[in-house]
């Protein structure tokens, strides 16, 4: 028995594991991965930042 009292997990996770630039995402998911609020000027700058590093821009945001 789990600890929320039923035969199996509550949750299922995925069989694999992928990290942020491994999918697409735009620069509000950036911003909101870095812990900011999606303000223009924050948007801007994940815009910026992806134009710079790419893709892997996320990455170091993301375990």
């Amino acid at each position: 028995m789990t600890s929320n009292g039923r035969e199996h997990a509550a949750e299922h996770r995925p069989a694999e594991l992928y990290t942020g630039s491994e999918r697409p995402y735009d620069p509000e998911d950036l911003v909101k991965v870095s812990g900011r609020e999606p303000t223009p000027r924050a948007l801007e700058w994940a815009r910026r930042l992806i134009a710079e590093e790419g893709p892997g821009a996320i990455e170091r945001y993301l375990p």
